[in-house]
């Protein structure tokens, strides 16, 4: 998966700004994000509005100094991915969400253990880096990061389960359940091992270990985010029985300084 970047706001437009330049525009590891959620349910409504927002953030990014400009398109929109293919922006990413019904059914054996909060962040920290060091959200991440995850409703470290050998942290499967959905979701939020690890068939057993506690909970679909060009997890994920459900694209667009 890949979780959520960790953004901050970026200045507050001025009141008296259009609408289209009200949008939440966001500094996120050295690039902008604009957020076009939200839109008319009307398909033409919702392609004006986007558009004009879109032309918005770009004169907002120019007046920044310029920069790389990220729109989303969650789920398969095409409203959005037409505007973005009209404004010039390519694909940078593309995220598969997929999903599967809830018992596996498959047997696993791996002893696992909750995160303990206090105790076992600089080490998530360090495996997690290790393990996600290509990639351009969950890379370099930090306790502070880790914690204020932790501070949000959703987190239960009950559902942070981590395998030890020795004493050693060697991988981890975060998951996540998605309540306000219906029916709820149960997401392997992270899951990472420690490259020192790999070969042994680690990431396997975490993920049938987190499915498996989603399921205690009561959960009766799987889900999780997989980068669209990682083909040895869409194999992985496959075979544990998960379909495509929908597609979410990163289009760019570098926008010059005014």
């Amino acid at each position: 998966m890949v979780p959520a970047p960790l953004p901050h706001d970026a200045d507050a437009p001025p009141d008296d700004l259009a609408a289209g330049e009200a949008r939440p525009l966001r500094e996120v590891r050295g690039r902008w994000e604009v957020d076009l959620t939200d839109l008319p349910s009307d398909p033409d409504e919702a392609r004006s509005e986007a558009a004009e927002a879109l032309a918005a953030a770009v004169r907002r990014v120019e007046a920044a100094g310029g920069g790389t400009l990220r729109l989303w398109s969650r789920g398969d929109d095409a409203v959005l991915d037409d505007v973005a293919r009209a404004a010039g922006m390519t694909v940078a990413r593309a995220l598969h969400q997929m999903r599967r019904p809830l018992p596996v059914g498959e047997p696993w054996d791996l002893e696992v253990r909750p995160f303990v909060l206090g105790q076992d962040e600089a080490a998530w920290v360090e495996v997690n880096n290790r393990a996600f060091a290509w990639h351009p959200d969950q890379s370099d991440q930090t306790v502070d990061d880790l914690r204020r995850l932790a501070r949000e409703p959703w987190f239960d470290p009950e559902g942070c389960l981590l395998h030890e050998d020795g004493g050693r942290l060697l991988g981890f499967c975060w998951t996540k359940v998605h309540a306000d959905e219906d029916p709820p979701l149960g997401e392997i939020f992270v899951i990472g091992v420690d490259p020192a690890a790999h070969g042994r068939g680690l990431g396997r057993q975490l993920v049938l270990a987190g499915l498996d506690h989603l399921h205690r909970r009561g959960i009766e679909i799987g889900m999780l985010y997989t980068e669209a060009d990682n083909e040895p997890a869409l194999r992985l994920y496959e075979k544990l029985g998960f379909h495509i459900h929908s597609t979410d694209r990163a289009w760019d667009l570098e926008v010059p300084p005014r």
